[in-house]
This record gives C-alpha cells, sequence and structure tokens, in this order.
C-alpha cells in the first residue's frame, strides 16, 4: 500500500488555506489543489490519512469535468504537473497524480446540493419537520426513498470543524440575490441528472451530491472544487439498493459507522482509525473509480 500523505509544505509556493482535505497554493493569479488523504467525519480531521483517498479524489474529479464541460465550464487548467510552472514542478513528486492548477473563482457563499434520495441530513430535517429545505414532501415517505425529480438543498459553508447548515431558496436569494441563486439551482440540477445518466450506466446510483460553484473574470458560472467524489457524494450500489433501509455507501460512511461504535462523543480528539477500517477505506475509494470509469487507478 503507498505511503499516505498527511500534509504538504511545498518550499517556494504560497500556502492560502488549508482545509479538510485539501492544500491550496498561489501560483501566480491561478491556484494550486493538492488533494491530500486526510479523511474527515463528524466534522474532525482523522488520523491516520487513507492511503490513495487524494488520488482518487483527484483522478474521479478530472473524469467528471471532462463528462460535464459540455453543460458547465470548469475551472481546471492542468492536471499535469510537467506542464506547470517551474516553482511547481520542483515538488512533482509529492503533486503528481493529486494536484490540479486551476483558476481562481469568485466562490458562491453556498454549498449547491442535489438529492436524488431522501437520506442523510435530509431524512433528518424530513423526520422533523415535514421538509427539506424549503421543500414540503409527503407523510409517510420512506428512509432512501427516491425523489422524482431530485431537490435542490443548498447550505452554507462552513468553518473547519463546524457544521455546515442546509437553507431554503429564500435565505439563498438573500445573501446572493434572485438572479445567481436561480441559476446556481438550474446548473445543480442539470448537472446532477447527467452524472446520475452515466453512473447509473455503471450500476451506480448517485444518491446525492454536492458542487462548489464560482464566478470567473469573465463573469460566467464556472464550476469548481472536486465534483462527484466520494468526499461530496453519496455512491450506491444499483443492485443492491432497498427503500427503508440505509444503503452501503461507496465512500467514507464505514469510517463514520466503526467511529459510532467506539463510544466517542464527536468532540475532539478522535479515536485513530483501526488499521483495517483504513485499508478498508483506501479499497472502496479505488472501487467506485473503477466502477464509475471502467478503469483501474494508475
Amino acid at each position: 500500500m503507498p505511503t499516505p500523505l498527511s500534509t504538504t509544505e511545498l518550499d517556494g509556493l504560497e500556502l492560502v488555506s488549508r482545509g479538510k482535505v485539501r492544500d491550496i497554493y498561489k501560483v501566480g493569479d491561478d491556484l494550486l489543489m493538492v488533494a491530500t488523504d486526510r479523511l474527515s467525519a463528524y466534522d474532525q480531521v482523522l488520523s491516520p490519512p487513507i492511503p490513495d483517498k487524494g488520488r482518487v479524489l483527484t483522478a474521479l474529479s478530472l473524469y467528471w469535468f471532462e463528462q460535464l464541460e459540455p453543460l458547465v465550464p470548469n475551472h481546471l487548467i492542468t492536471a499535469d504537473v510537467d506542464a506547470m510552472p517551474a516553482e511547481v514542478r520542483a515538488h512533482a513528486d509529492v503533486l503528481r497524480g493529486r494536484s490540479m492548477l486551476v483558476k481562481r473563482l469568485q466562490m458562491l457563499p453556498i454549498e449547491c446540493v442535489a438529492r436524488g434520495y431522501l437520506v442523510g441530513s435530509g431524512w433528518k430535517d424530513y423526520l422533523a419537520t415535514g421538509a427539506v429545505c424549503g421543500h414540503t414532501l409527503p407523510e409517510g415517505l420512506p428512509l432512501s426513498v427516491k425523489l422524482d425529480p431530485p431537490l435542490y438543498t443548498p447550505a452554507t459553508k462552513a468553518e473547519v470543524g463546524e457544521h455546515d447548515e442546509n437553507i431554503d431558496m429564500a435565505r439563498t436569494i438573500e445573501m446572493m440575490g434572485e438572479e445567481k441563486a436561480r441559476l446556481a439551482e438550474r446548473i445543480t440540477l442539470e448537472v446532477y441528472g447527467r452524472a446520475r445518466e452515466i453512473a447509473a450506466e455503471r450500476g451506480v446510483v448517485i444518491a446525492d451530491t454536492k458542487f462548489e460553484f464560482g464566478y470567473d473574470t469573465e463573469g460566467v458560472l464556472t464550476l469548481g472544487d472536486e465534483v462527484l467524489t466520494p468526499d461530496s457524494s453519496r455512491f450506491w450500489d444499483a443492485s443492491k439498493y432497498v427503500e427503508g433501509q440505509n444503503q452501503e455507501s461507496f465512500d467514507k460512511q464505514m469510517v463514520r459507522d466503526w467511529l459510532d461504535t467506539q463510544g466517542w462523543d464527536h468532540t475532539p480528539p478522535a479515536p485513530m482509525i483501526a488499521p483495517e477500517i483504513v485499508e478498508k477505506t483506501t479499497a472502496t475509494y479505488r472501487e467506485i473509480y473503477r466502477r464509475i470509469t471502467g478503469t483501474e487507478l494508475a
């Protein structure tokens, strides 16, 4: 198993931010996004890191950027380290396979979430209020029921260690104006709809996902960050889907489930992830990449 990367220190490059998973550096007017192998759950960054995780996130994002480009432009300049500026190439051994040089965007203040199934925080909101982000739903819906049409359910962006907050369209319009709010909704559902079709052809259900959008220097709404990865999405095996129960996920859910057995109250520090869970999580991330792209992670 490859040696995992928990953090980066790239001499000669200015660190802009260090998120739950990505380290972001300034490269001229652009940004270098480096996907580490850090894993977060319950708003905490856990240890140890998960081998190959950052490479899967990067490779899947590149796959989806290409698939979705007919619907929405994206921020990618190149993922070829050898084509990046000299100060970046100096760190090629660390960056290869887990980095993207991207355009700097004026990011929207919200996460754009599409829900095709009633699960996760949407399920909790439904049980409490009968609605999800302002969408009133019929009574008596079961867990994991398919939502047709899918719902647009935006959320605020939380700092590391804080919770995202589900919001409705009225709040979204207050935050960014009606024109931009409606455009984000339309593009989110269009992109999710296309991605869901592609995944379905490969026997994968995309239960829900979150997108990050921003405006480029010409004022064009652009897809940024990562896209349709196991960190930003809930993937299920279509052949095993059963309405009314929790589904087995191709993501970090097994880590959450394991944490739930440890008696942890979600306050730092989190337990160290058991070696067998680390190994299974790596295998899960690699498997969803294989299923969606039809190729093994190089």
